[in-house]
């Protein structure tokens, strides 16, 4: 079986990669990156290590690159060959990615093996925006052998220099769920978790995973903490991301099927991860992308404004847009953006126009802080 995989960075190759080799894929990472793409088709493998006290160590083995610039006629034979196609390359990239896939597809879909397409982004339906761009290029695609399920993916891959360029470094834990329906074929992935309804995944792990994560880096460097286990020694931050978690509980078992013990149980997994020493993430890369995290369906607002319309409690994450609009790192673009937004219209104007706020909850908003 064999597996193309675009995007040959930490979450390619330690997370999507690693499952994909214990699946028995030989798999063939195209990307951009010369230096990574070199070292993969001279080494043939790397080493996956797991981030805890006497972590494990795995062996990745028949794996290849592509250099999607220099070398399109590989691509096309990698494509026309394989079983599974994935993505790690961020949402933003997909519609190039669709480029680089769609002029050999049309061969592939000849074959009747069954094919998948798999974003692993981090985003909500990102298949569905890989599809979307694919068919633009290509008009309707009728094959009945060709998947796009849309998935959730879940796993910590901390900044870190190895030794060997390849070699990467996980946390213990992932989650990687997959729309079944969708799925091609009845030959299913061990690992992942197959799914009828993916919506509550994706939501469960976004308000509690990525609004957890944005408590901690903006809460966190208002205390001048620059790392996240650095701030999760701190008491005030523990306090402040269980009430935001709290209230993200209420949004979550509220609009889907999770009991409440259920989501205490994985809130307590994640506040584990989040207090792993050897998964440490520098705050500002955990808080960049400020203007996409304010955005009306992403992790702050979307149960904010929930809770606000139900007459719940919704004080901490009134705190945490505060916090968001106050932090500091100019070298994301996001940032720069907000802060002359601000400048310009003021926090309440930002607010309305970006967030999407109505002028009764920006005010509340505000007058948390």
């Amino acid at each position: 079986m064999k597996a193309v995989h675009f995007g040959a960075g930490n979450i390619g190759r330690g997370f999507i990669g690693k499952v994909l080799h214990d699946n028995g894929f030989e798999i063939t990472f195209a990307d951009v990156n010369k230096e990574i793409i070199d070292a993969l088709n001279a080494e043939k493998g790397y080493t996956v290590h797991i981030a805890e006290e006497n972590g494990a160590s795995y062996d990745i083995t028949g794996v290849s690159g592509i250099n999607t610039v220099d070398n399109p006629g590989q691509l096309e034979q990698a494509v026309l060959e394989a079983d599974i196609i994935t993505t790690a390359v961020g949402v933003n990239i997909l519609p190039i990615i669709a480029k680089s896939i769609t002029p050999h597809l049309a061969k592939r879909l000849e074959d009747p093996r069954p094919l998948n397409i798999i974003a692993c982004e981090n985003a909500v339906m990102a298949t569905d925006a890989l599809k979307e761009a694919i068919t633009n290029e290509t008009g309707k695609l009728t094959a009945s052998n060709i998947g796009f399920p849309n998935s959730a993916v879940d796993r910590i891959v901390p900044i870190q220099k190895n030794e060997r360029i390849l070699d990467v470094k996980v946390e213990p834990f992932y989650e990687w769920v997959i729309e079944e329906t969708e799925w091609a074929g009845t030959d299913k992935l061990e690992g992942p978790n197959y799914v009828q309804d993916l919506m509550p995944y994706i939501e469960r792990k976004l308000f509690t995973v990525n609004t957890g994560h944005a408590a901690i880096a903006y809460y966190g460097r208002t205390l001048g903490y620059d790392t996240v286990y650095e701030a999760m020694t701190d008491s005030k931050v523990q306090i402040f991301l269980n009430e935001v978690l709290a209230e993200t509980q209420d949004y979550i078992t509220a609009v889907y099927d999770f009991t409440a013990e259920e989501q205490e149980h994985y809130i307590d997994k994640i506040i584990k991860r989040f207090t792993n020493p050897h998964l440490s993430d520098d705050l500002n890369r955990v808080g960049r992308g400020v203007m996409r995290k304010l955005g009306p369906n992403d992790r702050i607002i979307k149960p904010l404004v929930y809770l606000h319309n139900e007459g719940e409690n919704h004080e901490a994450l009134s705190k945490l847009v505060m916090y968001a609009t106050k932090f500091d790192n100019t070298e994301d673009p996001e940032q720069v953006e907000m802060n002359s937004l601000i400048s310009e219209k003021g926090i309440e104007g930002f607010l309305t126009e970006h967030s999407g706020l109505e002028s009764d909850l920006t005010k509340e908003v505000i007058n948390t802080m």
